[in-house]
């Protein structure tokens, strides 16, 4: 069996994966990948990739057989053979050669701008887009430049993003110059306003904005919290950003938080140990003999855990909070996208048999798995495969959301009126809603900036922030398995 460390990491939900093509392999000439090995090395690899699917992989029984396949062609070809229904069920794993590089992606850690986005249309015609920031990261060029959320960035390098030339525009160069749009009317035009941002390795503080909101008329408290992923610290500092989550959550208590927002709209997921932080912070009446989530590994596994372990090897309970809420929540809101993934989904469904959890948006990713990132023992190279382990269901039995349809919101508000608002204004498109529910009218004379609706070019959130996307990693005890 593959030794594991049993990471706490809510898998990262990637669509899209790099596929290198390998016509005429029989004559082209060895060519070197990030860690120096060659079209030689791919047997070993390929070999490498299959013996650990057939160990741990939760749909090992669906794997082609070994001997009908082609072991010398690219690694990255060899393992889409290997996945099980990519299109609809394991949209997940994946393939590096160079672990390394991603397992700092997955603890946040990016050569970056710092930019989170949607692409959406501009025209009628709807060939341009603009790029509308959701948020800047905290401590990135994107901050130092004066970037915010709200911004809508036009041209990149002086030339106007269109469907066809964004993903080079926004990916293709370490320096880049954008120039900001402006709502005029009923258009979008660029302004006069332009900013010029070097990529620069950041460590993402996911604890990105929290505060209270004081509604006395209504006897209402609310805690609102934008948290962009599970991330538990640094290297430096391991709980470095669990122990922010704690105070943002004493902060609250402190000041009789009695309703929660908590917005997982650019959370794509990340280690479980951070997802068990969040979730007993919140959860109401829990403690260390309730159970959060259940594992659910393929047979093998299975019968092993429980063998080392006893029958409850796979139940992980929730922990004892000093600044858990609970005690004053009936219910929480959870403001969501096609981005909430993973983790994200985890601390949703793992709270539903401890209060109501009212989600706000549109419909998540659908993301129940959890997996791991694995190298190679013996370190003959830095190819790395990120394979799903198991599923995961809450303390009912239940995980239904697995689907390109994810969780539907109770409330369904497409977040498509730009600029957007800051984090926190009563006004701003999803925490509005909330508010509505909860019975707390818009605040009154406000004077309201030009507004306008637009298309989404793509469903899916967008930023610079590497594979961010949907993880959901487990991080925790070291077993060894034989």
């Amino acid at each position: 069996m593959v030794n594991f460390k049993r990471l706490h990491l809510l898998c990262v939900l990637i669509f899209a994966l790099t596929v290198v093509g390998c016509n005429d392999k029989d004559v082209a000439p060895a060519v070197k990948t990030t860690d120096s090995t060659t079209t030689a090395d791919y047997p070993d690899i390929n070999n490498w990739l299959y013996d650990v699917m057939d160990d741990a992989y939760f749909w090992y029984k669906n794997l082609p057989a070994k001997t009908s396949l082609d072991n010398t062609i690219d690694p990255h070809d060899y393992f889409e053979k290997l996945v099980y229904q990519r299109a609809t069920v394991d949209r997940f794993s994946m393939v590096t050669d160079d672990i390394d590089a991603l397992q700092n992606e997955f603890n946040g850690i990016s050569k970056i701008f710092g930019i989170s986005y949607s692409l959406s249309y501009i025209d009628n015609g709807k060939s341009n887009i603009a790029a509308f920031l959701n948020y800047v990261v905290k401590g990135s060029p994107a901050e130092a430049a004066g970037l915010k959320r709200g911004d809508i960035l036009m041209k990149v390098n002086g030339t106007q993003l269109t469907s066809g030339n964004y993903a080079s525009l926004l990916s293709g160069s370490e320096t880049a110059t954008f120039t900001l749009g402006e709502v005029s009317g009923s258009s979008i035009v660029a302004g006069t306003q332009a900013v010029t941002i070097t990529r620069a390795q950041v460590s993402e503080d996911p604890v990105l904005f929290s505060t209270v909101i004081s509604k006395p008329d209504y006897a209402k408290t609310i805690g609102y919290l934008v948290y962009t992923q599970f991330v538990p610290g640094t290297e430096a500092d391991q709980s470095k950003y669990d122990n922010e989550l704690r105070q943002v959550f004493a902060d609250f208590k402190s000041k009789g938080v009695n309703e929660l927002v908590l917005d997982l709209r650019f959370n794509p997921g990340g280690y479980i140990s951070s997802a068990e932080t969040l979730a007993s912070l919140i959860g109401t009446g829990v403690t260390s003999s309730k159970v959060f989530y259940k594992e659910q590994w393929n047979d093998k596994y299975t019968a092993y855990w429980q063998k080392m372990q006893g029958a409850n090897a796979l139940n992980y309970t929730f922990l004892n909070e000093a600044n858990n809420i609970g005690s004053s929540l009936s219910r929480v809101f959870v403001l969501t996208s096609n981005g909430t993934a993973s983790a994200s989904e985890l601390v949703i469904n793992g709270l539903k048999p401890y209060m109501s959890v009212i989600r706000i948006g549109e419909h998540t990713a659908g993301k129940n798995l959890f997996g791991q990132l694995i190298g190679d023992d013996q370190e003959r190279w830095k190819w790395g495969v990120y394979l799903m382990l198991g599923q995961t269901a809450n303390a009912n039995g239940e995980s239904d959301y697995g689907t390109i349809n994810g969780m539907t919101p109770d409330y369904l508000v497409e977040d498509t009126t730009v600029p957007y608002l800051p984090f926190g204004d009563e006004n701003e498109t999803l925490l509005r809603k909330a508010l509505d529910v909860m019975g707390i009218p818009a605040p009154q004379g406000q004077r309201l900036t030009a507004t306008k609706r637009v298309d989404s070019f793509r469903k899916m959130l967008h930023d610079d922030l590497k594979t961010k996307e949907n993880l959901m990693i487990r991080r925790g005890d070291v077993r060894v398995l034989p």
